[in-house]
């Protein structure tokens, strides 16, 4: 007997690159049959006219900080991840831990989680506890310190890797960086990296994680692509990629489907000369979190809030959609949120990022291609991150499965409301049982920590 049976659903065979009508047996937590199944079943699923998908996998969101919420919602990205099929993310991006590896894996191996984590260790968290200033280089003993600190989280926390924010920390520099990748032991393990800057030189900064991977030996997955080169460099930054690529560097690329960034109004990167690089003004820059919710700035206002409240949450208006698309074709880069909220409040990705994808890009627009999107979603993400048993549907891997109606989903988070879920996604099953259906939490604890030992990136 299975515990769910998945019957008239349309599933996308990845190797033969097709869709076919057929039923989904699960048992166990794990996919045991498909096509036509005809046991019996503890709950059963009329999937016909909707797409059964492999679970979503956001490789770069940035975890909550959890534990000790005040409201008792230690999951607040994590749940609305849930409500737009994420099934499994990867945390600690851009360099930054809001905690430490430990006690954030601690608690998810006790008390689960809306969805399944993986986490990078964060460089600049590392160098903020040293009280490292972030325009200065770290030196050779602090270097040697943040590599025990990372084999520690490595071994210990099971983290998957490393990521840097150089963009963050102005005073980090390459040297830096392949040094403390120099882990005795350690080999089996991924780097991330938002890139030193963007636009003008997006394509040295490029170039520079490039070599990051040249000199390691291991795999880059450069971050967010669309903020970096989407002001008319994004072909000559693809090719840059495609090029190493086919030199045998290990280098991929992620994107969100969004013509704006979000990130703190203090961030070193909003310093002075911002607007003059983008030739944009004040007006481009949108506050999301009170006192100033919803409020376009002014030059005052703009200096207000990175005064006074340095952690607010801003949006940035400065890419071209069209550079953001063609990102999305690349065969390299692989559709994620980028997802960063505090307190619900934040950029619209963090809710909306896969199902806008689904519905604006591929139904609407048809600038994408189904299966070619979906792709991006969950096998190309797996492979990347050596989870040999998501990303798929096929006999033998894990039951996370994203059923969703390809001719109603669509993103309903906006710039003022980042937090309202998305239609069209019907159920969202996380290890082989039932965690939201039509976006109503039902189980929001099946989630659990993937550990580095269970994985290869090489």
């Amino acid at each position: 007997m299975y515990d769910i049976l998945i019957k008239n659903g349309t599933v996308i065979d990845f190797a033969k690159n097709k869709k076919l009508v057929a039923d989904v047996g699960i048992k166990n937590g794990k996919i045991i049959d498909l096509g036509r199944c005809t046991e019996s079943s503890k709950e059963t699923i009329d999937a016909e006219g909707l797409l059964v998908s492999p679970g979503f996998i956001d490789i770069h969101m940035h975890e909550e900080k959890i534990g000790n919420s005040a409201d008792g919602d230690d999951y607040d990205i994590a749940n609305k991840m849930l409500g737009m099929g994420v099934t499994t993310a990867v945390g600690g991006n851009c360099g930054i831990n809001k905690q430490s590896v430990q006690e954030f894996s601690n608690f998810v191996d006790y008390n689960g989680a809306p969805i399944n984590y993986l986490n990078f260790v964060g460089h600049n968290y590392l160098r903020e506890l040293l009280g490292i200033d972030i325009n200065r280089e770290a030196s050779r003993f602090e270097i040697e310190k943040m590599k025990h600190m990372i084999k520690k989280d490595i071994e210990d926390s099971g983290a998957i890797g490393i990521s840097f924010g150089i963009a963050y920390s102005p005073g980090i520099t390459s040297d830096e960086i392949v040094n403390l990748c120099k882990i005795e032991d350690v080999t089996n393990i991924l780097l991330s990296a938002h890139y030193r800057a963007d636009s003008s030189e997006s394509l040295d900064s490029i170039n520079e994680l490039i070599e990051i991977s040249k000199h390691t030996n291991l795999p880059m997955q450069i971050s967010h692509i669309g903020s970096c080169s989407a002001f008319g460099y994004m072909k000559s930054s693809l090719d840059l990629i495609q090029n190493a690529r086919y030199e045998g560097v290990d280098v991929a690329a992620d994107c969100y489907p969004y013509d704006s960034f979000s990130t703190y109004i203090g961030a070193a990167g909003l310093k002075d000369g911002f607007f003059k690089k983008y030739n944009k003004t004040y007006k481009n820059i949108l506050l999301t979190e009170d006192p100033y919710k919803g409020m376009f700035c002014d030059e005052i206002l703009y200096k207000k809030a990175r005064k006074e409240h340095p952690e607010m949450l801003v949006v940035g208006f400065v890419m071209n959609e069209d550079e953001v698309v063609e990102a999305l074709k690349s065969p390299f880069v692989y559709v994620a949120s980028d997802g960063l909220l505090n307190r619900g409040q934040g950029h619209p990705r963090a809710a909306g990022t896969f199902p806008k994808v689904l519905g604006k890009f591929v139904r609407e627009e048809k600038k994408l291609d189904l299966i070619d999107a979906l792709k991006k979603m969950t096998l190309l993400p797996a492979k990347r991150l050596g989870l040999t048993n998501k990303g798929d549907i096929r006999p033998g891997m894990d039951g996370d499965i994203t059923i969703f109606n390809p001719n109603t989903i669509s993103d309903n988070a906006t710039y003022i409301e980042p937090s309202t879920p998305p239609t069209g996604i019907e159920y969202v099953i996380i290890g082989g049982v039932v965690a939201s259906k039509q976006n109503k939490t039902i189980n929001n604890r099946l989630g659990k920590l993937i550990r580095r030992d269970k994985l290869s990136f090489n």
